[in-house]
């Protein structure tokens, strides 16, 4: 039994080994047919003596670089103009320009002059009532600035000096017209002022006709500050002979009467201004009472 069953056993053998070589030669021959269609290589391998195996044509695979080089290529770029848009229009508006027309400039000049008095008071302001300044003497040259208007006053100096004082223009001997210096309003003139007094208290003017008398308070100085000089100062721009002058009326008293006629073509004022030795008070406006008749201005 035990026979049989080898037997048997060699039977199965020799059938599955007759079966692969069948499968082979059935592979063999597939192989042949692709290889006579498509081209391709038989392999034997004839140490072992296998069946051939084709072998399998490479194919090219294509692969995408997960970078690649990058070829920068110069590129105009043309930016986009900015066009009015059709809805939108300008509006001009016309400006006013000013058109100045250039005007001559009156031309002033300084002249020279010669003292002709042995000394000449020389004040702070264009008048013979304010304080002291200095002395000029007999033969001094000097330059000569501005004039007073509505007075007989000239500013003068040493020639090229930088101290200048009033003087009465009939003191010297002027090289040129008066009249081409350069003119300054009575008012404009600067004094010293005083930083230790306040103006008087009060001051009033009273018309008579043509004259006006003007009375105020007295300033009650401390000792050591009087001037020893005229303490106290009507300046009054007032019209006489039918055009305006300056007058600066100096008085010792508290009260002081002055001529002021109608028929000028502008109004007369007048202020108040009292004297100590360190300079002037601070100016007093006087309400001034006009005359009747005060003419229009050409």
């Amino acid at each position: 039994m035990l026979e049989n069953l080898l037997g048997q056993m060699d039977s199965f053998q020799r059938a599955l080994n007759l079966g692969r070589s069948l499968i082979r030669f059935l592979g063999w021959i597939v192989l042949v047919g692709l290889s006579a269609c498509g081209n391709l290589p038989l392999m034997v391998d004839d140490s072992t003596g296998a069946t051939p195996q084709a072998v399998q044509p490479i194919t090219a695979v294509e692969t995408t670089p997960t970078s690649t080089p990058q070829t920068l290529t110069p590129t105009l770029t043309l930016l986009p103009s900015i066009s009015p848009s059709p809805s939108s229009t300008s509006t001009i508006t016309p400006t006013f320009t000013p058109i100045f027309t250039a005007t001559s400039q009156p031309t002033y000049v300084k002249l020279r002059g010669k003292v002709t008095i042995a000394q000449a008071v020389c004040h702070y302001g264009p008048g013979a009532p304010y304080l002291y300044k200095y002395g000029v003497y007999a033969g001094s040259n000097l330059e000569i600035i501005r004039r007073v208007e509505g007075g007989n006053y000239i500013e003068i100096q040493a020639i090229g000096g930088n101290n200048p004082c009033w003087v009465r223009a009939d003191y010297l001997d002027i090289r040129g017209d008066v009249n081409e210096l350069q003119p300054v309003h009575p008012f404009e003139v600067k004094l010293p002022i005083s930083p230790y007094y306040a103006p008087p208290a009060w001051v009033r003017a009273e018309r008579n006709g043509d004259e006006v008398t003007v009375t105020w308070a007295a300033l009650n100085l401390r000792a050591g500050d009087d001037s020893e000089q005229t303490p106290y100062i009507v300046e009054a721009w007032v019209c006489q002979g039918g055009q305006m002058v300056f007058q600066p009326v100096g008085s010792y008293w508290t009260q002081v009467t002055l001529r002021d006629e109608a028929g000028c073509g502008e109004v007369s004022r007048a202020r108040l201004i009292a004297a100590e030795k360190h300079g002037y008070t601070r100016p007093l406006e006087i309400e001034w009472p006009q005359a009747g008749t005060i003419l229009p201005i050409p």
